[in-house]
């Protein structure tokens, strides 16, 4: 009897694997395909491109720590005060010395000193005059005392 089971379930197997359910067709070659996205190379934009977009998407900055504004209103022939590496007494010392703002722009204020006036890599500065930004912790405006007491020293 086992043979008659045997020979029943056979053909039922091979029916199974004629029919295909268990292996999968190849998707034919020659079939038409539509295309949804085409892939285009990447676009190099020429050089008068390139710098209408830089300047296109350039943006103002604006990093403020403080509230934008001056501290202090520089105008020419005012007294200051600057930090800075000077002469004093011959010897070469860093600490706060008087001058006379000569120039001021939008950015900076020129000072310009009596005595000798160093650079921070150790070079005298010629003409006395160091440069410093409107907004610089190194400079500060001296307070007007009375002019009979401002004695102004010859060197």
């Amino acid at each position: 009897m086992a043979t008659k089971t045997q020979a029943k379930s056979k053909p039922g197997i091979q029916a199974k694997a004629k029919t295909g359910s268990s292996i999968k067709e190849k998707p034919r070659v020659n079939e038409k395909v539509q295309v949804v996205n085409k892939i285009s190379p990447p676009r190099i934009p020429s050089k008068s491109e390139e710098r209408r977009l830089s300047k296109a998407l350039r943006m103002p900055q604006y990093a403020y720590m403080k509230a934008p504004g001056l501290a202090h209103d520089f105008q020419v022939g005012d007294t200051v005060e600057v930090y800075c590496d000077h002469e004093k007494d011959k010897e070469r010392v860093r600490g706060w010395i008087r001058g006379i703002v000569v120039q001021v722009d939008n950015k900076m204020v020129a000072v310009q000193f009596r005595s000798n006036v160093f650079l921070t890599d150790g070079w005298m500065v010629p003409d006395r005059i160091l440069w410093y930004p409107l907004n610089s912790v190194h400079i500060r405006p001296v307070l007007k005392k009375n002019r009979k007491d401002k004695i102004i020293p010859e060197y």
